[in-house]
């Protein structure tokens, strides 16, 4: 059997220093596997870069071509970045047959990088495996997903316990498995993805700036043949939200709108994109009013619904433009391995 490469991509966005602890915990895995950590800073523009590859010079990781430090001139987004990594491949210019997606704030736990590889080399249907994510704290991240869609859309934004449980079968955040599962999506901070995927399904749409763009790519994936497993034996522990500040944001910005409308669009047309949004109004609507009986927290940013009814009346109004490709072109990748 050829040897089985594995392409570590870890994408900095102005937390060098997070990004060198990343990378530390992803090289001790790799001692032992066959593969390469490509660290790609993103377009930071605040000396990660320079920072970056003095460290990794000073650690002796340079040594070798097993670790490469490159810089995007802009910052495309998450997608952007990885795409840089999915088509610059190996340092022998070829590609691997595996890519391993890191988030610069999260670290590998003991055989996290083999465990996915090795999931994948025995499922041949399985074409991405992600992990259990935990808070540094301990606390579990869900990251085993359905696909969004109109009553997932309800009934994440009514957060009421009978909605919950009359459409269960489209709760987009699934409970915890213990257990290796089928899903239709998982987060993108620790994901092995076959090459094969890529080949089939393309690299990621970067017409998603942040958030969904995993999403997307799940769901291209599926439609290529290719199923998503979640992976409890595999485990990283994640910052979250490092680079965005997601937790405390006081409005939600542009792109994440952008991105949810693109989904939707993209997946099932303008008129389920609508339909969508109004599920998500309704929710809202409803805890909203729980909120003054019951009171209960608030649990969007503010003025959260105020800004996805503008955005989408603005962006489901306006001329509809000509049907775009599965995702933007990519650049060749890296010539297959031979």
């Amino acid at each position: 059997m050829a040897q089985q490469n594995i392409l570590v991509i870890l994408l900095n966005f102005r937390t060098p220093d997070m990004t060198l602890q990343s990378a530390e915990a992803a090289l001790r895995e790799l001692e032992d596997l066959p593969g390469e950590l490509l660290i790609i800073d993103n377009g930071s523009g605040d000396g990660s870069f320079d920072l970056i590859r003095a460290e990794a010079q000073a650690r002796g990781w340079l040594d070798s071509n097993r670790v490469r430090v490159i810089a995007s001139p802009v910052n495309g987004g998450f997608g952007a970045g990885m795409n840089i990594g999915l088509q610059t491949g190996l340092s022998t210019g070829c590609a691997p047959e595996f890519y391993y997606l890191l988030n610069s704030d999260a670290f590998v736990q003991g055989e996290t990088i083999r465990t996915l590889r090795d999931f994948l080399m025995d499922h041949p249907g399985a074409g991405l495996a992600g992990s259990y994510v935990r808070g540094t704290d301990g606390t579990p991240h869900r990251t085993a997903f359905r696909f969004p869609s109109i009553a997932g859309e309800f009934e994440a934004s009514a957060r009421t316990g009978i909605f919950t449980r009359l459409l269960k079968p489209w709760v987009v955040a699934m409970e915890m498995p213990q257990v290796e599962l089928q899903v239709d999506w998982t987060a993108g901070a620790s994901l092995m993805i076959r090459h094969e995927v890529i080949a089939a399904a393309g690299g990621f749409d970067e017409s998603f700036f942040l958030y969904f763009e995993e999403t997307d790519l799940c769901h291209r994936a599926a439609r290529a043949g290719w199923r998503t497993h979640y992976v409890p034996a595999s485990e990283v522990a994640h910052i979250g939200s490092a680079s965005t500040g997601m937790k405390d944001w006081q409005c939600t910005p542009t792109y994440w709108f952008d991105s949810r409308l693109h989904y939707f669009v993209k997946t099932h047309g303008r008129s389920y994109a609508a339909a969508a949004t109004l599920a998500r109004i309704s929710g809202s609507l409803i805890y909203a009013l729980r909120r003054l009986i019951q009171n209960k927290p608030q649990a969007d940013p503010p003025h959260f619904l105020r800004d996805l009814s503008l955005h989408s009346l603005r962006a489901l109004l306006a001329p509809q433009r000509t049907p775009s490709t599965e995702t933007r072109p990519p650049s060749p990748l890296a010539k297959e391995q031979k």
